[in-house]
């Protein structure tokens, strides 16, 4: 097993904090260093993070199911029809 270390804490909300009205997305395009924590090619929930957003960061629900900030450049922010937006909104 890898060993490696989160950016940030995972941040703990309850549900109705966790889903946000206007939830984006952003497909993995690298994950050095984060190997079990991030699949390429794969989805993730983005959550608002001004911190992150001063920091070229990126909040993301990782394959542990909790939400951690990794380099920006990581990913590709990719914005979906409405109708796959809710349908994924309803699945987490």
């Amino acid at each position: 097993m890898e060993s490696e270390k989160k950016k940030s804490n995972s941040r703990k909300r309850s549900g109705s904090e966790t889903r946000v009205s206007q939830q984006h997305f952003a497909i993995c395009v690298r994950n050095s260093g984060y190997r079990a924590s991030l699949e390429l090619r794969k989805l993730y929930p983005v959550l608002p993070d001004a911190f992150g957003d001063d920091h070229q960061m990126i909040r993301v629900v990782d394959e542990s199911g909790e939400d951690y900030l990794y380099p920006s450049t990581f990913f590709v922010r990719v914005e979906l029809p409405n109708a796959v937006e809710r349908a994924l909104e309803k699945i987490a």
